[in-house]
C-alpha cells in the first residue's frame, strides 16, 4: 500500500518584513501564491523511517532527520503514538533552495500522505498546527491557492483570486540560505526605522480581480535588496526578463530564483526562451497560478487474495 501527495511551489507576491523579534524571527505580511510546479511525495510502509529523493538537484536534498518530510512524519507519529516506519520518496520538481518553499512543500506533502496512510483522518486545522511547528512556509504549502501570512508567516488568511496569472521562474546556479538572507536584511536595515509589515490593498485587489497589470505594479519583496547583495548576478537575470517583456520581475522569497509575471501563456514562453538565451540562469520554468494545495493523487491499498 502507498499514498502519493502532490504539493505546489509558491511565489511571494508581497513580502513585507518587519524588524527582528527577540526570538530571532521577523514579523511578516507575506502574500503567498501557489504556482503549478509540484513535488510528489509517496509514503509506503517500511521497516524504519527513511527518505529517498529523485529529480533535478536531488543530490542537494538532505535524506536524514533534518528533512522536513521526515520531521513531518515524526511529528504526526508522536502526536498519535505511532511508530513512524515509512519510506518517504520525494520526486522533486520544485527548485531546491530556490526561495519557492520546496522543502516546506515536502513537509506538508509528507504530513498529508502519512495521515492518509495511517488512516488518522486529521482535520485541516490539526494538520496546519503541525505545519506551523515545522516551519513558517509549511502551512501555506498544505493550504495552497493564495493567502496572507502574518506572524512569522504561519498565520494564514485565505485570499480570493479572480483569474489565472502566468509566471516564469529563472533558476540560478546554487542556492541561497534563508537565514543568511535575513541576516543580510538586518545588516542593510540596521539603524533604520522599519515600518510594521502590512499587506498592500492594491495588490490584494489585483489578486481578487485577476488583473495581471495591476498585480505587476504592486509586487514587492523586502528581502530582494539582501538577496541581490549576496548574489549580485541576480540583477542581470531580472534585467534580462524585464527586457524580454515581463510585466514585472522580482526575487522569489529569499531567492535565488527570480520570478517574472507575464501577460499571457505565449508571453511567458517567450520570456522563458529569452532568459535561457541570456545565459543569466541555469533553467527557466513556466507555470500558472493559483494552484491547489497538498492533494492526495494516488492511494493504493494491499490486495487480499
Amino acid at each position: 500500500m502507498s499514498v502519493t501527495v502532490r504539493v505546489p511551489a509558491k511565489v511571494n507576491v508581497r513580502l513585507a518584513v518587519g524588524a527582528a523579534r527577540p526570538d530571532g524571527f521577523h514579523d511578516l505580511a507575506n502574500v503567498f501564491l501557489a504556482v503549478g510546479l509540484h513535488d510528489e511525495i509517496t509514503v509506503t510502509p517500511a521497516d524504519e523511517l527513511r527518505v529517498t529523493c529523485s529529480g533535478p538537484d536531488a543530490d542537494q536534498v538532505p535524506l536524514d532527520a533534518t528533512n522536513l518530510a521526515a520531521r513531518a512524519a515524526l511529528a504526526l507519529a508522536r502526536r498519535h503514538g505511532i511508530d513512524p516506519r515509512v519510506h518517504i520518496h520525494i520526486a522533486k520538481d520544485i527548485p531546491v533552495a530556490g526561495g519557492m518553499a520546496g522543502g516546506s512543500a515536502d513537509g506538508a506533502g509528507a504530513l498529508l500522505a502519512c495521515d492518509t496512510l495511517w488512516s488518522l483522518g486529521s482535520s485541516q486545522d490539526e494538520l496546519l498546527a503541525i505545519c506551523a511547528e515545522l516551519g513558517s512556509d509549511v502551512p501555506f504549502s498544505l493550504l495552497g491557492g493564495a493567502a496572507l501570512g502574518t506572524g512569522r508567516g504561519e498565520q494564514l488568511t485565505p485570499l480570493e483570486v479572480g483569474g489565472a496569472f502566468h509566471w516564469v521562474f529563472a533558476v540560478a546556479d546554487g542556492g541561497l540560505s534563508t537565514p543568511a538572507v535575513y541576516r543580510e536584511f538586518d545588516r542593510l536595515t540596521d539603524g533604520t526605522d522599519i515600518p510594521v509589515p502590512a499587506a498592500d490593498a492594491a495588490l490584494l485587489d489585483a489578486l481578487r480581480t485577476g488583473d495581471a497589470v495591476a498585480l505587476a505594479g504592486a509586487l514587492a519583496n523586502d528581502l530582494q535588496p539582501a538577496a541581490l547583495s549576496l548574489r549580485p548576478s541576480l540583477a542581470d537575470t531580472l534585467a534580462a526578463g524585464t527586457a524580454a517583456g515581463a510585466l514585472a520581475a522580482l526575487v522569489s522569497g529569499s531567492g535565488p530564483t527570480t520570478a517574472f509575471l507575464a501577460k499571457d501563456p505565449e508571453a511567458a514562453a517567450e520570456i522563458a526562451e529569452a532568459l535561457l538565451a541570456s545565459g543569466t540562469c541555469r533553467t527557466a520554468r513556466v507555470a500558472s497560478a493559483p494552484a491547489e494545495g497538498a492533494t492526495v493523487v494516488q492511494h493504493t491499498t494491499a490486495v487480499r487474495h
